[in-house]
């Protein structure tokens, strides 16, 4: 059985070999990795070029496990997702094609620009981590993470993922702009290798995640700060900016994260900390805004920062 020590170390890494292909995003690479942990599904929305793509490869191939994109048109059927039953004429009979639904790590490349019936397809994926085909339900791998990305300023020919698609990401996360440092120590390691693609090592496997997931599941969790998560959900339902607030899935992905988070650590116990970093990956997209500020995107995160001012941190004496 994985120590939390252990799959601390392991998860520092998996972050660290990461780094050699992304650089200078270590707070985002921690929260995918806390994502695989936890086994949570993750959005990032932002601009292109900005590595979302080269993000989601590395952390396939450092942590060993099957990877396929999905790049998502307008044009893209449901079949083309969770592939089908084709009939061989050779023995008679129809068989059975996976589609690339069937695989660890799923980047779903632009998923918004998919009609809403093929988005729809992810939907049972996602959540139970099956699918179904012509009434025959088959397991998908375990573990199995998606990592959807969409464009935040190009709407046309798009389609907004409703609401119950993304209550089911645990996470949305931005990459950002890189500063000059940064830039420039990209363009450095471009030159230096004198090649395209970044080489990287195996680090983990299949076997050595799932030891990690349950050793989350050890981490404690003081009954105060189950309060607090509880408390900081009912409090996006009765914002007066908020028309729809964020569901139980949102207290969940609270617990999952902040649990994750303290393995990352190395700690067996979650602190207030721990769930305060992830305040607005959670919730910024579980909640519905009033009509009135649509087009403002400063409320929700102003919304989220007032929220987690309002309620008071459980404070713990020392023993």
């Amino acid at each position: 059985m994985t120590t939390i020590l252990e799959a601390s170390k392991l998860c520092q890494a998996v972050i660290s070999e990461v780094e050699k292909a992304i650089v200078g995003k270590r707070p985002v690479l921690e929260m995918i990795m806390a994502s695989v942990l936890a086994g949570g599904h993750v959005l990032l929305e932002d601009y292109p070029g900005l590595g979302k793509t080269l993000i989601a490869k590395s952390f396939a191939t450092v942590l060993g496990l099957d990877f396929k994109r999905l790049q998502f048109t307008p044009d893209l059927l449901p079949g083309d997702i969770t592939g089908g039953y084709v009939y061989n004429r050779a023995e008679n009979r129809f068989d059975l094609r996976q589609g690339p639904i069937f695989a660890n790590i799923i980047l779903a490349d632009e998923i918004n620009r998919a009609s809403p019936k093929t988005q729809s397809a992810l939907l049972e994926a996602m959540q139970e981590g099956q699918v179904t085909l012509e009434g025959e339900t088959l397991r998908l791998p375990d573990p199995f993470l998606v990592i959807a990305t969409q464009n935040p300023i190009e709407y046309e020919g798009t389609f907004p993922l409703p609401e119950a698609q993304l209550d089911r990401f645990m996470l949305k996360l931005t990459v950002g702009y890189p500063d000059l440092e940064q830039e420039t120590e990209i363009l450095r390691r471009r030159h230096d290798r004198r090649q395209e693609d970044v080489s990287l090592e195996k680090v983990a496997n299949l076997n050595k995640i799932l030891e990690m997931r349950e050793v989350v599941e050890t981490v404690h969790v003081h009954e105060d700060l189950e309060y607090y998560i509880a408390k900081i959900i009912q409090e996006t339902r009765h914002d007066r900016h908020v028309a729809v607030g964020s569901s139980p899935r949102g207290s969940l992905a609270f617990l999952k994260m902040a649990r994750a988070h303290a393995v990352l650590e190395g700690r067996d116990y979650i602190l207030p900390d721990d769930i305060k970093r992830f305040s607005a990956p959670v919730l910024s997209h579980r909640l519905i805004l009033q009509p009135e500020f649509w087009l403002t995107r400063q409320v929700a995160d102003r919304v989220i920062s007032d929220i987690f001012d309002k309620v008071p941190v459980p404070v713990f004496k020392n023993a």
